[in-house]
């Protein structure tokens, strides 16, 4: 195929509807992630825990190895995995924690990014960078101190990035999405949490009684319309619920 995706996370939650939407669309499909996806077909699934950064940029190497730069018009790294870590003033965090959840959110998409750059920096084909990040990157909770700083370091590199391939000929395009509250195992996290370590769970509760949540296919399918939005420029930080107004 001449549409590469890889795409970290892609074996549940949004990372399955971004899989789905892409592969409607012809992509060939690499997924890193800590678990696979039975039911996938025609898509390589690598079984890799992204919390660990040992042998991260071999993965890479790996898919690279098995394409053909001259065939290829469009390639994307996706970075979706991440997780919420454990809920909790900072203060009370384990430190193994605090490093997992930095690890996962902020240094593997570091890492993978700049492998991802260096390995196509001679290719003329397309070259994006899609990072999903939260709106807990601009506003803080009340228990998320990790989490919300590793999605605001997310969109920094977004934009920090942008800003050095901009000046590159045939640089990548960059973007940070987020995709609002969706109906998945973190937002099921969410709402088992003990108040006094999330003050903000009421909210949460009240989203998903009133069936507010997003399903992930629908958000999967707006993700990918984003990413084929030409009139973004590069560094963009987009709401999925702002690209529908």
């Amino acid at each position: 195929m001449d549409k590469i995706l890889i795409i970290t996370g892609g074996s549940k939650g949004i990372g399955n509807g971004i899989v789905e939407a892409y592969q409607h669309h012809q992509y060939q499909i690499f997924s890193i992630a800590r678990t696979t996806h039975k039911s996938y077909t025609n898509i390589t699934q690598i079984e890799f825990d992204l919390s660990n950064s040992n042998g991260l940029t071999q993965v890479l190497d790996s898919i690279f190895a098995s394409l053909n730069p001259n065939q290829i018009k469009q390639i994307t790294l996706l970075n979706n995995a991440g997780t919420l870590g454990q809920i909790g003033q900072l203060a009370d965090l384990p430190d193994h924690d605090i490093a997992k959840t930095v690890q996962l959110n902020a240094t593997a998409p570091l890492i993978l990014t700049a492998h991802f750059l260096k390995l196509t920096q001679n290719w003329v084909a397309h070259k994006q960078v899609i990072n999903i990040s939260s709106g807990a990157a601009a506003k803080p909770y009340f228990g998320w101190t990790v989490y919300c700083a590793t999605k605001a370091a997310l969109d920094m590199m977004t934009k920090t990035v942008a800003l050095e391939q901009s000046s590159l000929t045939n640089g990548a395009q960059l973007m940070a999405i987020y995709p609002g509250v969706v109906d998945t195992a973190m937002q099921a996290q969410i709402r088992s949490s003990d108040k006094t370590a999330f003050v903000d769970i009421d909210r949460f509760l009240e989203l998903k009684t009133s069936g507010a949540l997003a399903n992930q296919q629908t958000v999967g399918k707006a993700i990918f319309e984003l990413a084929h939005d030409q009139t973004l420029t590069n560094g963009a930080i987009i709401r999925i619920e702002d690209s529908r107004t």
